[in-house]
Formats: C-alpha cells, sequence, structure tokens
C-alpha cells in the first residue's frame, strides 16, 4: 500500500491513538502528493505524474534525518488534466472538485492537530489550484502553514543532463519525464515508440509563449500530435538515477526547511 514511501513515514499506517500521542504536532510535516492520471505519449504509462511524485517523496523521505517527523498521506491519484482530455485514458477532476477535495483533507489534517501541510504536486496543469488553496486553507485557519509546492521546484540538476532544445521547450513526456520512469518503473516504459515532438515555433510571437510570463491558453492536441511535448528517444536509465537522487536531494532539504519554517518570530 505505501508504494516508494518508507512504512514508518506512511501517515495511514498510523492509528489514531498513534496520532494523538505524536508530540510536537504542530511542527510535524504532513505531504499531500498529488499526481495525475493522463496521457505521457505512447511510450508512457498514464501514471507518470503520479508515479514520479511517490517515487520522488519515497526517496527523500528515506534520506531524511529520523529525527526530523514528516508523514507522506496517500497519492491523490487524479488532478486537473482537461488539456489532455482529447487524448484517450486521460481522466480529469475539475478545478472545483480538486479544490474542494484539498480543501477537505487539509481541514481534517488541522482538525487533528497539525499545523504544517505541504502539497506537493507534480502535474504542470494544476500549480494554480494549489496556490488558491493554500491560500484559503490558511484564510480559514491562521496558525495553519500550506506550502504550496511543485515537485519540480526544488534545486536538481535535470537541465544540465539535457540538450538546450529540450531544457527550454521539453514540457511533457520528454527526456526528464522519460528517464526518471526508466528509473522508477523501467517495465512500463515502450522505448520503441518513444519519439521526437515540439510545439510549433510563432515566429511572429514576440512575448507571447505557451509556458512563459505572458502566456496563451492551450490544449496539447493545439500543439502535438502524438501526445509528447519534448525529445523522448533521448532518454536512459541513467539519467534517470541521478534526476532521482538530485530531485529526491532538494526535497529532503525542502522537508527540513518546512520543519523549522516560522512564519511569525
Amino acid at each position: 500500500m505505501h508504494s516508494f514511501i518508507p512504512p514508518e513515514r506512511y501517515f495511514p499506517y498510523l492509528s489514531w491513538t498513534d496520532i494523538q500521542d505524536l508530540p510536537n504536532k504542530e511542527n510535524i510535516v504532513i505531504i499531500q502528493p498529488v499526481g495525475a492520471i493522463e496521457q505521457h505519449g505512447p511510450h508512457l504509462p498514464l501514471i507518470v505524474d503520479a508515479a514520479i511524485g511517490v517515487g520522488v517523496l519515497g526517496k527523500a523521505l528515506t534520506k531524511l534525518d529520523s529525527n526530523i517527523p514528516a508523514f507522506a498521506l496517500p497519492m491523490l491519484y487524479y488532478g486537473k488534466s482537461n488539456e489532455h482530455i482529447h487524448f484517450p485514458g486521460t481522466i480529469t477532476l475539475s478545478t472545483e472538485t480538486l479544490s474542494s477535495i484539498l480543501m477537505e483533507v487539509g481541514d481534517s489534517i488541522y482538525r487533528a492537530g497539525f499545523r504544517k501541510f505541504v502539497l506537493m504536486n507534480s502535474h504542470g496543469g494544476q500549480p494554480q489550484v494549489m496556490q488558491m488553496v493554500a491560500r484559503d486553507l490558511h484564510v480559514l485557519y491562521a496558525d495553519l502553514l500550506v506550502f504550496p509546492l511543485f515537485t519540480w521546484r526544488v534545486p536538481h540538476i535535470t537541465k544540465e543532463l539535457l540538450t538546450p532544445k529540450e531544457a527550454q521547450q521539453g514540457m511533457h513526456a520528454g527526456d526528464a519525464e522519460t528517464s526518471i520512469m526508466l528509473s522508477l518503473l523501467p517495465q512500463q516504459v515502450k522505448m520503441e515508440k518513444a519519439i521526437a515532438e515540439y510545439p510549433p515555433e510563432h515566429a511572429e510571437a514576440t512575448l507571447i509563449s505557451l509556458e512563459g510570463k505572458l502566456p496563451v491558453s492551450w490544449t496539447t492536441k493545439d500543439i502535438s500530435k502524438s501526445g509528447i511535448i519534448g525529445d523522448a528517444t533521448t532518454a536512459t536509465k541513467e539519467k534517470g538515477d541521478r534526476i532521482l537522487e538530485s530531485v529526491s536531494d532538494g526535497w529532503v532539504q525542502a522537508i527540513k526547511d518546512i520543519y523549522t519554517f516560522r512564519l511569525n518570530n
């Protein structure tokens, strides 16, 4: 049931009396990994975002000093994935449903006495949902610190392992995600079906971009026939091992910082 998460760090394995008796509960870090079930091209399974999230978190919690109390909630597999809805197999929640689920989980965590709640999101289509939920929970409970974090935003070396084009334009199911999946779930990767496909260039646009400071809304079918946005053909397990180590190291530091963080002195 705990997948990559160390069993001693898996929140559902605790009893209610275990939770009642936890010391220093206001500083214990409770982490809700949030993924997605959505297309990732013909070579990767639908579970990519969820697998990466729980894989990175499990690796980080394994490395984390045992004196720092942190627990992982079960992965929330479904997310807001409607940009991929034109590809069969994608399952999506609405913004409202995802927000409601996270608000109610946060409420339950607060009522149990915890005051540090991490939304560890691994899907690029929903960081804004995490941010809105975090603000609303903090407004609802002024002493609840909520951290809306994206799995890939901690310090890591991934871009150093990619080509310049891939580092800039690889957005989905490309080298990085394929490599880390070769590390986590190699039996689920079909490298013989991996291809490279980048979005069309819009030479006439000097300020507007897909993911930049001045973005335009898009769905995957607008910019990719295969569902891949990047180059999956250059992925390797060795690269994935290095990415997993580096990203999980970043999360070890993030969890440490959250454990000691104080909003008000």
